[in-house]
């Protein structure tokens, strides 16, 4: 989606329910992309070429994402309840979590990546978003090649201390 508002632009949506706060991404790929499993990156040299899978793109994301301070953990409530239980499992690997809430599409020469977070109660939701942006496109574009056209980070739940103490507490009242 591309707009005639200057990079970096807030903007407010007014809705049926509360108001929700925009800010435009930055352009989308210009070659068609396609989801994680369909497409794989390829750089090309007179050397040969180099193909670097979507999951390659989203593990390094989910990495680039964790590595920020006020980062909770990563996807949606559903997700992050079965990917609990998913790595008690034995012979469950690492790369379930690792990718858990991240969302990649890869190009030829770019990517676009999705994050669903939890942040921490009481930290600047807007600071971490802004880390997370930054780290991951310093990551993938680092370590890839790949040119970073957007980083969406969804925040869908904030992480209160004390809140688990107390559901895991017996009932007052049976």
């Amino acid at each position: 989606m591309l707009s005639d508002e200057p990079a970096g632009t807030t903007r407010v949506i007014e809705g049926t329910q509360s108001p929700r706060v925009e800010t435009p991404a930055r352009p989308r790929a210009t070659n068609t992309l396609a989801p994680l499993q369909a497409r794989h990156a390829e750089l090309k040299s007179e050397h040969g070429q180099t193909r670097i899978a979507g999951g390659v793109v989203a593990k390094i994301a989910g990495m680039a994402t964790r590595e920020i301070p006020g980062v909770q953990s990563m996807g949606k409530s559903l997700a992050r309840t079965f990917g609990s239980l998913r790595a008690r499992v034995p012979g469950a690997t690492e790369d379930d979590v690792s990718t858990q809430g991240v969302s990649v599409e890869v190009g030829e020469r770019q990517a676009a990546i999705d994050l669903d977070i939890v942040t921490y109660y009481g930290q600047s939701i807007v600071e971490i978003a802004e880390a997370v942006r930054r780290n991951v496109i310093e990551r993938i574009e680092g370590m890839t090649g790949l040119e970073v056209t957007e980083v969406n980070v969804n925040v869908d739940d904030l992480f209160v201390e004390g809140d688990h103490a107390e559901q895991r507490s017996p009932a007052r009242v049976q």
